[in-house]
C-alpha cells in the first residue's frame, strides 16, 4: 500500500509539473481598427481597438510609431467607453509605410498588465514587420501571493465553518462555556486563525506590492518607496478590492480579539462571533471574485461573478476545512482510547462528509459553468486555459477519489458494492494518514487553482473573424468628405468624418449627422459631430440597433457659409459589432440546475428539521399552501406575458413599419431634383397657410407620411401633380426636410 502510494503521488506530480501554467491577461481584443497587417489606401484618422473586458484608465496607453520605432502619437483609454483604447492620428504626420501599434492595456478586473502589438500599412507594405502577442510567460511572484492568499482566505473559511456546522453539532457541549468546545480544541482552533489572518495580510501586501511593479512597470524598491503603490491603493478597481479586503480582515480579527476579551464575561459571545465570521470570511471571498476571470464573461456576467463566489466558497469549505480538520484531530483525539477516538471521529466525519458532498457537487457545476463562459469554440480546449483547467481537474479528480474513500469508510455496508475498493477503504478508515495525504493535494491543489486563476482565458475562434469596417468617400463639388462607422455593427458605434478641399484639410466647418433606417422609417436627431483636429470631426450614437441598411446624411455649412449635402449608404453586419454579451447556452443552463439542486440537497435537510419542529403539515395547510403557490406562479406568469404583451404593442403604436419606404438616398443630387419638382409640381404649396406649420412640425413626421403628403395632401396643403413617379415623390420629400428651420 505505502509503494502504491507513493506511485500515484509520483505520477500526479509529474503530471504537474510536466505542463506549463502560463499566465497573461484575462482579457483579449474583440475588435480592431483598423486590423491586424492591414494595408490601407490612405492613412485612417484614428486607431480603436475595443477589449472583452474593462482597462485601468489610469495604467493603459497605446502608442503609434514608424519603422524606425518613433513614437507618432499615442493614445489612452476612451471616456465613454472603458472597453475601448482610441488614438487620434495628427492631420498630415503619416504617409505611406509601416507602423507598429503598441498596446499596453491594464485589465481593471484582474489588475493584469501586457505589452503586446498590432502593424498595419498604409500605401504598399514596404516593411516586413511582425505583430507580436502578449507573453504568455508565468509570474512568479503573481502565483506565490496569488496561492498565499487562496491559502489564507481558505483556511479562515474551512476553520470558522468547520467549527460552526460541524465541530459544535457534534462535539459541542454547553459543559464548555466558551465556544462549546474543550478549550484544546478552542485553542488549536485559535492558532490555526492567527495564522490564516497573518497570512492573508502578508500576501495581500505583497499583490499591492507586485500589482504596483506591474501597474508601472517598476522593481519593488520603487514600487514601495516612491509611494506608487499608494496610487495603485486609492486609483485602481484593484486597489478598491484590496481596500475591501483589508476591512474585511480588520473587522474579522476584531471579532475575534472581542471574543478573547469577553470571554470570562461573556462567553456565548465566542460563538456568536466565529459563527458571524464565516459570513464575513465568505463576503471576503465574494469580493476575491471581483478581481476573476468571471467579470469578463460574454454570458451574464453578473452571475458569472455570483457563480465563481459559490465556486470558491464551496471550495474553501472543502480545502480549508480538511486542513482545519488535519490540524486539529491529534490535538482533540489525544486524550481518548482507541474506541472513545473512532467514535468521536466518526461523529464529525459523518457531519462533515455531508456538508463536504454538497460543497463538491457545487464545485463541480460550478465549475461548469465557468468553464462554458470560455469554451465557447473546439480549439480553446488546447489553449493555456484549457491545459491548466485540465491540471485543476486533475487534482480535483484524486480529492474525490480519497473523498470517496472515506465515504465508503463511514458506510461499511457499500462495499459490498464497490469490492475493488475495500482494502483503499481500509486504509482509509484510519482516517489520520488518510486525511494528511488529502492535505497535502490539497496544497497543490491550491496552488493548480492560482496558476489556472493567472492563465489567460481563450479567446474564442469567432472573434478572430473580423468584418470589414465600413467606410466610404463622397466627392461634392470641391469638397472630399470621407466617413468611417466604426466598429460597423449594431449598438454603439462611432463617426469619424473626415473633410478635405484640393486635398487640404477644412477646419471650423459645422456637421449635422442625421442617422436613419429606411426600411422601418426611423431617424435620429441631428446630432452636431464636434472637431477633434484639422478636418476630423466626430460624432457617436446608439442609433443603429439591427443589422440592415442603414443611412447617414450630413448637412455641412463651412466658415465661409457655404452649404453642402453628403449621405452615406451603410451595409451594417451583426459580424461587426463589438461582442460584449452572448446567450447562455444548454451547458450553462444545465449547470445553473446543479448548482441548484446542490443547494438544495444542503439546505433541505435543515429546513425540513426546523418545518417539521415548528409548523403544522396538516392536510388541509399542506393543500392550502400549495394551492396559493400554484395560483400566485399562474399569476406571476401571466402577468409577465401581458407586460410582454403591452411592450410589443406599445413599440409597433410608437414605430409601425411604413407603407412606403423611401428608395432614394438623400444626398444632394437627390436634393436638386427634388427642388426642381417642387417648384414645378408643388407650386401651390407655398401659397397654403398651413404650409408654415407643416414645415415647422416635418421632424415629427415620417417619411412615409411626408410621401402621402405629396399624395393626398395635409390639412389645406393641396397634393402634388398626380403624374410624379414614386422616386419623384420620394426626392421632393428629400427636399422637404431640408425646408425646415435651421438652427
Amino acid at each position: 500500500m505505502k509503494k502504491a502510494r507513493l506511485a500515484l503521488l509520483t505520477i500526479w506530480l509529474g503530471l504537474l509539473f510536466s505542463l506549463t501554467l502560463t499566465t497573461s491577461a484575462h482579457g483579449y481584443i474583440v475588435r480592431s481598427i483598423p486590423q491586424d497587417r492591414a494595408t490601407l489606401e490612405r492613412p485612417p484618422t484614428r486607431l480603436q481597438y475595443w477589449f472583452s473586458e474593462a482597462l485601468e484608465p489610469n495604467y493603459s496607453s497605446l502608442n503609434l510609431r514608424d519603422e524606425s520605432g518613433t513614437i507618432i502619437a499615442s493614445g489612452q483609454v476612451d471616456p465613454d467607453d472603458n472597453t475601448l483604447l482610441s488614438l487620434q492620428i495628427p492631420s498630415g504626420t503619416i504617409g505611406d509605410g509601416s507602423y507598429i501599434v503598441e498596446l499596453r492595456p491594464a485589465f481593471a478586473s484582474d489588475g493584469h498588465v501586457v505589452v503586446e502589438s498590432r502593424v498595419f500599412f498604409v500605401g504598399d507594405a514596404a516593411a516586413d514587420l511582425q505583430s507580436s502577442e502578449a507573453s504568455d510567460l508565468p509570474i512568479p511572484l503573481e502565483i506565490i501571493w496569488k496561492t498565499l492568499l487562496d491559502a489564507a482566505m481558505f483556511l479562515l473559511f474551512g476553520t470558522f465553518a468547520l467549527y460552526a456546522y460541524v465541530l459544535v453539532p457534534a462535539w459541542g457541549s454547553k459543559e464548555f462555556r466558551v465556544g462549546n468546545l474543550p478549550p484544546r480544541v478552542l485553542g488549536r482552533l485559535n492558532r490555526l486563525l492567527v495564522a490564516g489572518y497573518l497570512l492573508a495580510i502578508a500576501a495581500s501586501i505583497l499583490a499591492l506590492v507586485q500589482q504596483t511593479m506591474v501597474f508601472f512597470n517598476v522593481d519593488a524598491s520603487r514600487a514601495v518607496f516612491d509611494g506608487l503603490w499608494q496610487v495603485v491603493r486609492i486609483g485602481s478597481r484593484f486597489g478598491d478590492v484590496w481596500n475591501a479586503r483589508i476591512f474585511f480582515l480588520v473587522v474579522s480579527g476584531g471579532l475575534m480579539i472581542l471574543s478573547r476579551v469577553y470571554r470570562d464575561t461573556a462567553p456565548s459571545l465566542t460563538r456568536a462571533m466565529w459563527t458571524g465570521n464565516t459570513y464575513l470570511v465568505a463576503l471576503m471571498l465574494g469580493a476575491q471574485a471581483i478581481n476573476s476571470h468571471a467579470a469578463g464573461s460574454l454570458i451574464v456576467p453578473w452571475l458569472g461573478i455570483a457563480m465563481h463566489w459559490l465556486h470558491t466558497v464551496a471550495v474553501a469549505f472543502w480545502i480549508g476545512g480538511i486542513l482545519a480538520l488535519v490540524a486539529i484531530l491529534p490535538t482533540a483525539l489525544a486524550p481518548y482510547n482507541s474506541e472513545q477516538r473512532q467514535g468521536a471521529l466518526v461523529a464529525v466525519m459523518r457531519r462533515f462528509s455531508r456538508a463536504v458532498t454538497g460543497a463538491v457537487v457545487i464545485v463541480v457545476a460550478t465549475g461548469i459553468y465557468n468553464s462554458s463562459n470560455w469554451f465557447l469554440s473546439g480549439d480553446t480546449i488546447t489553449s493555456s486555459y484549457g491545459v491548466a483547467l485540465f491540471i485543476k481537474l486533475l487534482m480535483v479528480a484524486l480529492l474525490l477519489f480519497i473523498g470517496l474513500l472515506h465515504h465508503l469508510a463511514l458506510r461499511p455496508q457499500l462495499l459490498d458494492r464497490f469490492a475493488f475498493l475495500r482494502q483503499p477503504a481500509q486504509w482509509a478508515s484510519r482516517f489520520m494518514g488518510s486525511l494528511r495525504i488529502e492535505a497535502l493535494v490539497v496544497i497543490f491543489a491550491v496552488v493548480t487553482a492560482a496558476g489556472l486563476s493567472a492563465t489567460p482565458t481563450p479567446q474564442p475562434e469567432f472573434l478572430k473573424q473580423q468584418a470589414e469596417t465600413p467606410r466610404a468617400s463622397r466627392q461634392v463639388d470641391d469638397l472630399t468628405v470621407s466617413m468611417t462607422v466604426a466598429p460597423g455593427g449594431p449598438g454603439v458605434n462611432t463617426y469619424d468624418i473626415v473633410l478635405e478641399r484640393n486635398d487640404e484639410p477644412v477646419q471650423n466647418a459645422r456637421i449635422e449627422m442625421v442617422t436613419s433606417s429606411p426600411s422601418r422609417d426611423i431617424r435620429s436627431t441631428a446630432d452636431e459631430a464636434d472637431p477633434l483636429d484639422a478636418g476630423l470631426y466626430v460624432s457617436a450614437n446608439d442609433t443603429i440597433d439591427e443589422p440592415g441598411v442603414w443611412w447617414s446624411t450630413l448637412d455641412i455649412r463651412l466658415e465661409d457659409g457655404s452649404r453642402y449635402r453628403a449621405a452615406f449608404e451603410w451595409n451594417i453586419s451583426a459580424d461587426a459589432a463589438v461582442i460584449q454579451s452572448r446567450p447562455p447556452t444548454p451547458l450553462t443552463i444545465a449547470s445553473i440546475l446543479m448548482v441548484i439542486a446542490a443547494i438544495a440537497y444542503i439546505a433541505i435537510p435543515p429546513i425540513t428539521s426546523y418545518a417539521q419542529r415548528n409548523m403544522d403539515f396538516s392536510a388541509q395547510n399542506v393543500l392550502i399552501a400549495i394551492g396559493v403557490i400554484v395560483i400566485t406562479i399562474v399569476a406571476m406568469m401571466i402577468g409577465t406575458l401581458f407586460i410582454i404583451q403591452q411592450q410589443e404593442q406599445i413599440a409597433e403604436l410608437r414605430n409601425p413599419l411604413p407603407e412606403h419606404v423611401n428608395t432614394v438616398l438623400p444626398d444632394a443630387a437627390s436634393l436638386d431634383r427634388g427642388l426642381a419638382i417642387y417648384q414645378v409640381d408643388c407650386r401651390d404649396w407655398v401659397s397654403a397657410t398651413d404650409f408654415p406649420t407643416l414645415l415647422q412640425q416635418v421632424n415629427a413626421f415620417r417619411d412615409d407620411e411626408l410621401y402621402n403628403i405629396t399624395v393626398s395632401g395635409w390639412r389645406n396643403v393641396p397634393a402634388c401633380n398626380p403624374a410624379l413617379t414614386e422616386n419623384e415623390r420620394w426626392d421632393v420629400v428629400n427636399y422637404l426636410r431640408t425646408l425646415q428651420p435651421r438652427r
